[in-house]
């Protein structure tokens, strides 16, 4: 099979041309390796002249002797052919449009009936080719700016017989920008995707529409456009900046208002420029002088945060080796891909569909069975043993909406042991005593695993949370702070069997055993931002 590329792109096959970029992506798909890619740029194509020597003089050749005597005879055999181009002033590249003048004599001048308008008979069958037009806009949508372009493939090809499929691809100057590559990998995926249906017989509709839907809204593709030629809507448009302005405003113009108002300043300290991004419900504004009170300050060589932005570099890690500093307000920093990622529907759709349709975690469904016959064998064994047994009952109704982790199948035997013990009769003092202890443990062994315990259901509380599984961050707070409520557990455990046999009022029994819990909660929710802030030299 041969497979013809025509790159109209002026950048010729170059890494920095957008729609090349989306034509590579089709063609590794398609399976289409040996592919012959002419780069019309590179090509020497005379315009066409209309002496139309090529239908009378000389029938299908031209009177030019140039690049197009090879171009016309690989056009005619060629079993596909893919018309790659930017979209320039609504229409074609005009190299690419010189090549399509240039196919005069694949016609010839006897007129056809097949449009009522008029038309020309064909010099060659080509009926049995596949055409596909790839093409990059730099709109924030295709539809509405192709109208010329369709036109004109039309008259060319479908009117004649020949079949082909349009893969117009907004947004067209993110596509291959670096600092733009995460919203757009999965897109690039839908095209070899289409790439591979093309090559089994047909790309289907539901692809076709993937590929037209844009991958970013209106509002923050427009912005981040803005942006990188140096606008700013407040000054005047032609006040020249530099990179790190320009990255920075791109950077704001993906922001998503969380419900809370921040001022977050960011430093580039290997080029010593500073700017604040004061962010509110209006949106996100970027500053250069008249600072306000920042809430977070993140003090960063300019060159690394570019390279964290294109997923060259790991943010979280470079943290956690101290490349950067964080001070102030760290809260933000957890919430960094959620406040400036993309927040349009349907990229929340293709990117976290799985995760949405998946059940999470929820720690009390490993927490409150257990309390609730802590608390109810306090004041009665027999009691406390009803309660667990119906506890464990419950429980499996909880995990039709809640994801079930094993401790809290462990739990579950741990509990059916005491209540089975204090309905026999077994001393409650030692009863509750073991299973504390044995409920610490088991905390504490968790702490040694890859996931422990508490890292199993705070990871729920990131919209990103399953990233937050190698966050080096994630896994050292949460295997503090799990080893920290075994021991809290096993220390209830000895406590309660030395105190209880003192014969103290329950009320200060419930206090020794349930205060320390609950400032240990408070603890759980304070010790991340303070650790991580600590640890990433902010006060």
């Amino acid at each position: 099979m041969k497979i013809l590329v025509f790159n109209g792109s002026p950048k010729g096959n170059a890494g920095n041309s957008n729609t090349m970029h989306v034509t590579r992506a089709f063609l590794e798909g398609a399976g289409f390796e040996d592919a012959e890619i002419i780069d019309v740029s590179k090509q020497k194509i005379t315009p066409c002249a209309g002496c139309y020597a090529c239908w009378t003089k000389t029938p299908g050749k031209c009177i030019f002797r140039d690049d197009m005597d090879t171009i016309l005879e690989k056009r005619v055999s060629a079993d596909v052919v893919i018309w790659s181009f930017p979209l320039y002033y609504y229409s074609l590249p005009s190299g690419i449009k010189a090549l399509m003048d240039r196919q005069l004599p694949m016609g010839k001048a006897k007129m056809g009936s097949d449009h009522e308008s008029g038309s020309h008979v064909g010099r060659y069958d080509v009926s049995h080719q596949r055409h596909v037009l790839i093409s990059t806009c730099g709109f924030w949508t295709a539809e509405g700016n192709y109208g010329s372009v369709t036109a004109q493939f039309d008259r060319i090809l479908k009117e004649k017989g020949v079949h082909y499929d349009s893969l117009f691809c907004a947004q067209g100057g993110a596509i291959s920008n670096p600092d733009a590559k995460r919203f757009f990998d999965k897109y690039m995926e839908t095209v070899k995707q289409a790439g591979a249906e093309f090559a089994k017989g047909k790309i289907s509709e539901e692809t076709l529409d993937k590929i037209s839907t844009p991958v970013l809204p209106k509002e923050i593709y427009n912005s981040a456009a803005d942006a990188s030629w140096g606008i700013d809507h407040d000054k005047d448009d032609k006040t020249p900046h530099d990179n790190s302005f320009v990255f920075t405003k791109q950077m704001a113009a993906f922001y998503k208002h969380d419900g809370t108002d921040r001022v977050l300043e960011m430093h580039y300290t290997d080029i010593n420029k500073t700017y604040q991004i004061v962010m509110t419900a209006k949106g996100a504004e970027v500053i250069s002088e008249g600072f306000k009170k920042s809430t977070t300050r993140i003090e960063t060589p300019f060159s690394l945060w570019r390279d964290i932005s294109k997923g060259d570099a790991d943010g979280q890690a470079a943290l956690f080796q101290k490349k950067y500093k964080v001070v102030g307000d760290f809260s933000l920093m957890m919430k960094f891909d959620e406040i400036f990622g993309d927040s349009s529907e349907s990229a929340k759709k293709e990117v976290f569909a799985e995760e949405k349709s998946a059940l999470k975690t929820n720690m009390k469904v490993l927490l409150l069975p257990w309390l609730a016959l802590l608390i109810a064998s306090s004041f009665d064994p027999i009691i406390g043993g009803v309660v667990g047994i119906a506890a464990i009952a419950l429980v499996p109704m909880w995990w039709i909406k809640h994801q079930p982790v094993i401790y809290e199948k462990i739990t579950l035997i741990f509990m059916g042991a005491v209540s089975a013990a204090l309905l026999l009769g077994v001393d409650v003092r030692m009863v509750t005593a073991i299973g504390n202890f044995s409920y610490g443990l088991m905390w504490l062994g968790s702490a040694f695993t890859k996931t422990s315990l508490t890292a199993h259901y705070s990871y729920n509380n990131y919209d990103d949370g399953e990233a937050l599984r190698n966050n080096p961050f994630f896994i050292k707070i949460n295997r503090i702070l799990t080893v920290g409520w075994g021991v809290l557990f096993c220390a209830v455990a000895l406590s309660m069997y030395l105190l209880v046999g003192l014969g103290l009022p329950s009320l200060v029994v419930m206090a020794i055993r349930y205060l320390p819990m609950a400032a240990m909660g408070a603890f759980t929710a304070w010790y991340p931002e303070w650790y991580m802030s600590r640890w990433s030299g902010g006060c």
